[in-house]
């Protein structure tokens, strides 16, 4: 958005601490602000990375998720306010994040991630990050990804426990490799379950990093990695995951895939 050209002294003032910082400085700014990031789920995992993308500038960040805001919802989607109960929960997020930061482009897209749509919308976006709660748009997001070499961001929650993985398409592992099937007893959704309403704010601050971390080319994303984080014993873990050959989406043989539909709503 900004790539090329000078900031403006309030631009300068509102990024003074990335400027300042080495590894970021104003070169990093301006690809940051030039930075386009889709995300698929505008909850619990969506808010704080939408707010934080948005805050450090990034120049358009696209939000899809057909939901409207509930009053449970407030517990740990920071986006939202009471007063915006039973608003679309993208238009929301788009009123929110403008106000933050209008350096930000916002796109709200209202309606589901579906098979029919993804490659359409995600082609218009740098990065894609998952901020579902549900396995088909999980690997609908993964396939899509792969399929047209866009880096994936995953993260996910469930009561006390969390982790991330980073899909750089063509350098590691997809999230496939990870989770072919979803795994026994991970089935079940936070709504069924509960879910500390803290929990999603420290996953999806760790997506939002990788993410500027990848616009800016630095440190070491988590690729290969499994980071995991566990609430109650306050610790954090760290495990390699491999590549599979026989993976179907990004093997050495790859078969075609028929990318799911969403069964269920986004988080």
């Amino acid at each position: 958005m900004l790539a090329g050209l000078s900031f403006t002294d309030d631009q300068i003032v509102r990024y003074t601490r990335h400027i300042i910082l080495p590894g970021v400085g104003s070169s990093g700014q301006k690809k940051i602000n030039a930075g386009r990031a889709l995300l698929i789920g505008a909850g619990g995992l969506g808010s704080p990375v939408a707010y934080y993308l948005a805050a450090a500038g990034v120049g358009t960040l696209g939000i899809i998720d057909d939901d409207v805001v509930d009053l449970s919802n407030l517990q740990r989607q920071i986006l939202y306010f009471t007063a915006d109960v039973g608003k679309s929960k993208a238009v929301s997020a788009r009123e929110k994040l403008t106000a933050l930061n209008p350096d930000c482009t916002v796109v709200a897209y209202q309606e589901r991630l579906t098979a029919s749509n993804v490659m359409e919308i995600i082609k218009e976006y740098d990065v894609v990050v998952d901020c579902t709660d549900n396995f088909s748009t999980r690997f609908l997001a993964n396939d899509a990804c792969v399929m047209a070499k866009k880096p994936l961001f995953h993260g996910a929650v469930l009561q006390f426990l969390g982790h991330v993985l980073t899909v750089l398409p063509g350098e590691g592992p997809c999230y496939r490799c990870v989770f072919q099937v979803p795994p026994p007893g991970f089935t079940q959704t936070c709504s069924q379950v509960g879910l500390l309403g803290v929990l999603p704010g420290t996953i999806g601050l760790i997506q939002a990093t990788e993410v500027l971390k990848y616009f800016l080319g630095i440190g070491d994303l988590l690729v290969g990695k499994m980071l995991t984080y566990n609430a109650l014993s306050m610790e954090f873990s760290k495990f390699d995951v491999r590549k599979k050959p026989d993976c179907p989406v990004c093997g050495i043989n790859q078969t075609h895939i028929k990318m799911e539909d969403c069964e269920q709503k986004v988080l």
